[in-house]
């Protein structure tokens, strides 16, 4: 039967006789069958026996069974079909519910499933499924690892924004290096189509009173402001509808604040919130509230009633000077990490008592730095809900800092903070957004790791967008939850007030994951030298410290097309609510180390149970389709 198909669908293309390479892709593509073209052409000139560059339809016949013949599918379909050949509507029923977890199950699922993926007309019309029909639908997308029902917003999103990790990006106009590279639009561009919620402006006086966006003292070149919010006007809200911070990095004269101002309010209009939603006057909006609203991120002169007063006021010309005071701690512990104070109503005894054992302190001579700031009016009262407060330590926030001032830590500070200090950068996160962006001498853009900063809560985890590699797969990974809007609700232990979770102490009462990866087979895998790659897979689990772990597969060698491992993984999570899971396919180098190949990354409770397709992404984080990995999924909690 799936041979006379096969006839049906090919023989007329040919009629003429012998087909070229570029033909057998052509009508591979118009069976529905995806492929990676340099795997073809190893394939087609290994079937064209005559070497004259075509090949007949038995040559076609061959090159279609390669391609699509998967042993692993065969052994699957075999166990669930009465015959070895058709799949009848009941026997689909069961491999979904007892393969798949398919547990919001009814009978016309699988009805649906036959007409979407069968290609033989007279058994779909009977109810069945050939191995053909089956084997597209463990192909298609319904098979994929990610779960689809977190491809939406599925989350609250009316709680404060304090509440949730946001999607940021650090020096956004970026696209190369911190010191030569270009400034260019398309770094906002593609931070705002990939879901990103928080941008950086870095302001600069610019010639004739026009404001410019670069790297200030370095060589990297200027945009006009003005040219940078209206591409950022333009596709704020494709990816989501959510709030978009544009945190500025504030370096200009008050004239040319003032034009800043007049540029935002000109371009964004109404969306620019420019005053407070009723009934948050003193506390944070939400996210829902919020939608489709443009929110500036700055310093602030004043208090959000005092700006209330002034509105409809014209402040052109009105320009305030205050004193910002930059101050470096007394005491390091013995590495050179600084060492936060205690914090009274913080830490309880216990807490304070283990922090004095392993911290030796040194005396240090305090420094100071007082810095003088002019802040326009104009500029000033389009801050409402993301002032920027100068953090100080937290006792300090705990005291005096408002509802709607934010602070930004260097990656350097916010390490230190959460060694020695994590249950109170917890509960500093839990009312204050805060920021934590890379140090300075990260000159080539190199990112850090997130998820150190995310297991303590920290909202805007600010990464260069541009860099490929680690740190952006795990902030690729973690904003594809929730429909990709930017926005991920944060776990309730690091929301709750009397929270007392510690991410470097597991909790007696923790309620642990125990995951199972049966590593089956990989599909088409990018091809190396030849297509000879010695390959090899890599999980890797990122979360907290004790949950951090990842486990290797033997290598198969010289074969990229469809390596076969049936090796099994498992791993017992302590905190789920985390985790992300990271897939990585390599090609073993025993000389310049290993290629990578693909990797695909993605919070550990957004996985399908099951026979799952894990599909690859480039180091750019482009799709490799149809690369991907063959995975059974199994947990328990």
């Amino acid at each position: 039967m799936e041979n006379k198909w096969f006839l049906l669908m090919v023989r007329d293309d040919f009629r003429g006789g012998k087909i070229t390479l570029e033909k057998t892709l052509k009508l591979l593509e118009k069976l529905d069958i995806q492929c990676n073209t340099i795997h073809v052409k190893y394939i087609f000139k290994d079937n064209d026996r005559l070497n004259q560059g075509r090949i007949t339809i038995e040559e076609f016949r061959t090159i279609y069974r390669i391609i699509t013949h998967r042993e692993e599918i065969i052994e699957i379909f075999n166990t669930y079909s009465e015959n070895r050949k058709i799949l009848l509507e009941k026997n689909l029923v069961e491999f979904l519910m007892q393969e798949q977890y398919t547990l919001d199950f009814n009978k016309s699922i699988a009805s649906e499933i036959i007409q979407k993926y069968e290609p033989i007309e007279e058994v779909k019309q009977a109810h069945q499924m050939s191995f053909e029909g089956f084997r597209r639908y463990m192909d298609s997308s319904e098979c994929l690892l990610f779960n689809n029902k977190y491809d939406h917003v599925y989350q609250d999103m009316t709680h404060p924004l304090t509440d949730y990790f946001i999607s940021s990006s650090h020096n956004t106009y970026l696209i190369s290096d911190q010191l030569w590279g270009p400034s260019d639009l398309w770094g906002y561009i593609s931070a705002l189509v990939k879901g990103c919620r928080c941008l950086e402006i870095d302001c600069w006086d610019g010639s004739q009173n026009e404001p410019v966006v670069y790297h200030g003292y370095t060589l990297t070149s200027k945009l006009p402001f003005k040219t940078v919010i209206q591409a950022i006007h333009k596709y704020a809200f494709l990816a989501s509808e959510y709030p978009l911070v544009l945190s500025l990095e504030n370096h200009c004269s008050p004239s040319q604040q003032e034009v800043m101002a007049d540029s935002l309010l000109a371009t964004f209009g109404d969306a620019l919130l420019s005053y407070t939603l009723d009934n948050f006057s003193d506390k944070l909006p939400s996210p829902e509230a919020l939608k489709f609203k443009i929110l500036v991120r700055n310093k602030k002169i004043g208090t959000l009633r005092e700006t209330l007063e002034r509105k409809g006021s014209d402040m052109h010309g009105q320009v305030e000077e205050f004193e910002e005071e930059e101050e470096e701690e007394q005491e390091e512990d013995g590495s050179g990490a600084k060492e936060p104070e205690p914090v009274s109503g913080f830490q309880d005894d216990l807490e304070k008592e283990e922090q004095s054992k392993r911290v030796v302190r040194i005396p240090l001579f305090r420094k100071k730095k007082i810095t003088k700031i002019k802040l326009s009016m104009a500029l000033s009262d389009l801050v409402i809900y993301t002032k920027v407060e100068k953090f100080k330590s937290f006792h300090h926030s705990n005291l005096y800092q408002q509802f709607n001032e934010s602070n930004s830590i260097g990656e350097s500070q916010a390490r230190k903070l959460t060694k020695l200090a994590a249950r109170e950068f917890i509960l500093h996160t839990r009312k204050f957004i805060t920021r934590v962006y890379p140090k300075a001498i990260r000159a080539d853009s190199s990112n850090f790791n997130p998820q150190e900063f995310w297991n303590v809560g920290c909202q805007m985890v600010a990464l260069n967008f541009q860099t490929p590699g680690l740190p952006m797969d795990l902030q690729n990974g973690k904003f594809l939850d929730n429909g990709c809007s930017g926005y991920v609700l944060k776990p309730r232990f690091l929301r709750e007030k009397k929270t007392k979770f510690n991410p470097h102490k597991v909790l007696i009462d923790s309620n642990p994951l125990t995951l199972t990866i049966r590593l089956i087979s990989g599909i088409q895998l990018p091809p190396s030298y030849q297509n000879k790659a010695d390959t090899l897979v890599i999980v890797e689990i990122f979360g907290v410290p004790n949950d951090q772990m990842k486990q290797q597969s033997r290598v198969i060698r010289k074969n990229a097309f469809n390596p076969r491992w049936n090796e099994t993984f498992t791993f017992v999570i302590q905190v789920p609510e985390l985790a992300l899971i990271r897939f990585v396919a390599e090609n073993q180098g025993l000389i310049a180390g290993n290629e990578f190949l693909g990797q695909y990354t993605l919070p550990v409770l957004c996985m399908n149970r099951g026979y799952r397709r894990v599909p690859l992404f480039s180091k750019l984080g482009e799709s490799l389709e149809p690369a991907s990995l063959f995975i059974y999924v199994w947990y328990i909690r």
